[in-house]
This record gives structure tokens, sequence and C-alpha cells, in this order.
């Protein structure tokens, strides 16, 4: 029950000492600001890491042929070998799962030598034939026109998707370029749609300036037969492609008289295991940060400890003559309790305070930055489930930090309490 005598002692108590309690509050302050902070700034750089990852098929893995390392069946080692179209079907009937098998080719790049032309101008641009399901499997907008689809692969029509960067090199600034025609290696394509690439940090500038033209259009323009350069595989949602992986591997090794042990002969890159290898890192960093705050939050406790068994010894003699008018000893360690959880949930609440403003103002300042800044950081903040948390570890520290001092003042005997100087 509201006692405002016992509320009017207990602020007597925490302001007869006003920088000694200032001070001592800082400990708990300080420790469940650090916490706040430490849990925002890594759940940031979580989200700027995974804003990488934005608009990508994670459940994938990229595969390419290299050279073997191993005889097999009479086969030579360092024998060069290719996929072929009769792969995909190959893969989707041997390994079940499967959500997107998509063949590539890739001709050139924007660093090569120039082989895109439009009129007068010229230059080079990395060239893409690929399936209408690489939309779904890599970041991009299609901001006109359209992209790719299954006509254009039936039909093997000449038409591209070109990026922004694409645009910039070839196009004038208020040039319409859907339904244009540009130049590859000499055979005219007509664009179809203009592209803009999600993807952030040092490749973004590369990104834009790619070109996807049909994958079979490619195969036969640039005299590719049924070659297969790599290929994007993307596994459905309840299946894993790294635990698919391995059947991935033997299926394609058995088309293409490959020695099992041979590791080298297809190379392969696990993107679902990195983005796992990445969520496992922030996991690890949010336990350091819960393990730095605690810490630095059970010194503030201490400190409070303490500074309660100060002020319980100084007022040993006030606590003899309560217990000689009676007051029990469950009033006098519920009074101590009271002062002590007091003086820690303020402090607390005024960190947990701070805290927020800070990361408000900072998410206010990253959102002012322009969408394509490569930063990787984006929208610190904590979850209403730390803050909860945090004050039932405020609630625990206060009752932690005033129970040694109460049980203090309860065991002195009145009598001896009185004669204390």
């Amino acid at each position: 029950m509201f006692s405002k005598d016992n509320w009017d002692e207990i602020l007597q108590a925490l302001t007869a000492n006003v920088f000694r309690t200032i001070l001592t509050a800082f400990g708990v302050f300080w420790g469940i600001f650090i916490l706040v902070i430490l849990l925002a700034a890594g759940k940031g750089l979580e989200n700027g890491v995974k804003k990488g990852f934005d608009g990508i098929a994670t459940n994938t893995m990229f595969m390419w042929s290299q050279t073997t390392s191993k005889a097999y069946k009479g086969l030579p080692k360092t024998r060069r070998y290719d996929f072929r179209n009769s792969d995909v079907a190959a893969l989707r009937n041997a390994v079940p799962n499967l959500l997107y098998v998509s063949p590539r080719n890739q001709l050139g790049d924007f660093n090569g030598t120039n082989n895109v032309v439009r009129g007068t101008k010229t230059s080079a641009f990395t060239i893409y034939g690929d399936y209408p399901e690489l939309i779904k499997q890599q970041p991009m907008d299609i901001i006109k026109g359209r992209f790719v689809n299954h006509q254009d692969i039936q039909e093997k029509r000449k038409v591209c998707v070109i990026g922004k960067g694409v645009i910039s090199e070839l196009y004038g600034k208020e040039e319409e370029s859907v339904g244009t025609y540009i130049k590859i290696n000499g055979i005219n394509f007509m664009v179809v749609g203009v592209y803009s690439s999600k993807q952030q940090g040092g490749n973004a500038e590369q990104e834009q300036k790619n070109i996807f033209i049909p994958f079979t259009t490619f195969q036969q323009a640039f005299n590719y037969g049924d070659k297969v350069g790599w290929m994007a595989i993307t596994a459905t949602d309840d299946a894993s492609i790294t635990e698919l992986k391995p059947k991935i591997l033997e299926t394609i090794k058995a088309l293409h008289y490959i020695n099992p042990a041979d590791d080298r002969a297809v190379g392969n890159f696990d993107l679902y295991e990195q983005f796992n290898k990445v969520q496992s890192l922030f996991n690890i960093l949010k336990i350091i940060a819960y393990f730095v705050g605690t810490l630095v939050l059970i010194s503030g406790v201490i400190g409070i400890s303490n500074i309660m068994l100060i002020v319980v010894k100084e007022r040993t003699k006030e606590i003899g003559i309560r217990r000689a008018l009676g007051a029990t000893p469950g009033a006098i360690r519920t009074q101590i309790l009271t002062e002590s959880i007091f003086l820690t949930i303020i402090s607390g609440m005024l960190g947990i305070a701070v805290a927020t403003g800070i990361i408000a103002i900072l998410n206010i300042a990253l959102d002012s930055m322009p969408p394509n800044s490569g930063t990787m950081f984006a929208n610190p903040t904590v979850d209403l489930r730390v803050v909860f948390v945090a004050l039932l570890i405020l609630v625990g520290s206060g009752l932690l930090a005033g129970f040694i001092p109460a049980q203090t003042a309860i065991s002195v005997k009145p009598v001896d309490a009185l004669r204390t100087e």
C-alpha cells in the first residue's frame, strides 16, 4: 500500500547526499545505456549487411565447370568440359526441391573491349544470356518495359534488357531507350526493358552496366551451340540448397564422367551457406552485446549495493529507534529494498530514454542519406522485448543491490543500534 510518509523518507534519504546518489545511479544508467546502444548497433549492422542481400534468393548456389584434377574411366586429368542444356533437365529430375535451375552464359565485361554500338557511340558491357527466372534470383527493378519472358526464349527473339549505366553511356539525357536498337558484336537487338540493380557496395556501379538477352538467343547468335557457362540453382523454401548441394554435384559428375572424389572439377559458391555464416556472426555479436552490457550493469548494481551499505550504517541509530518503537524487521527490509529498487529503476529508465533518443537521431541521419550511399549500417533498433527484459533486469538488480544492506539493517539489535555514535 502507498504510504506518503515512507516515500518522503525514501526521497529524503536519497537527497541527503545528492552528489553521491548521482554517482551511484550513474553505474546503472551507464550499464543499461551501453546494453541498448550495443544491441541497436548490432541490429543496424545486421540490417545494413542484409540490405545487400535484398532481392536475392539467398537459398541459392552458383555452379560452373572447371578443369578435372583426377583421371576417370580412361579419361585424363586436367580435362576441360562444359555444361550442356541437357544438364538442366537432368538436375531437375535427379534432385527434388529445386525451385529454379537457371543456365547462364556470359560474354565480355565492362572492362573489356567495346562490344556494344548504338549510332556513333560504342562501349564495353557484360552480356548475359538468361532465363526469365533470373529476375527472382538477382536483385533488380524493371523501371521501364519488361524483362526477358518465355516467349522470347521459345522464339529466340533478338531482344535485350539494359541497365541504367548502359543508358548513361549510349543515350542522351531525355532520349527514350525502349523500342530502340543496339548492336551487340555486330548483331541488332531491340531494347524491351530497362533495369536498376538493387545491389550496393563496391560492385553497384558495375551491376548497372549489364545487358540481358534470352538464353537461347545468346547460344544461337554467338555460336555457343548447347554450351552452358554456369548455373544459378535455387531450392524451395522447405529445403536447404546446402543440403541438396552434394546430390547436385554428384549428378553433374556422373553426367560428365568426373571422378566422384574430384572436388575441384565443379566450381561452386553456396550463397545460403555464406548467408548463414553472416547470420551466425550477428547472433554472436548479440550475445557479446548482452554480455558486455550485463557486466557493466552488474558493476553499477555493486556500486548501489555498496552505497546502500554506507547509508544503512549512517542510519543505524535511526533504525534502532524505529525498531524500539515497534517497527518490524519486514518493514525495515521493505524500506531499504524500496530505496534500492527506486534508485535502480529511475537511473535505468533514464539510461533507456537517453539511448532511445540517440538511436532516433541516428535513424533520422541515416534516412536523410542517399539510397545508394553504400553504407553498411541501416535502421538501428531495439526490440520491445529487449526493453522489457531490461526492465526485469532493473527490478532484479534493485532487489539484489538492496538485499544485503537490508539484511544488515535488520540484523542489528535495537539496543546495539541505539548505542551507535
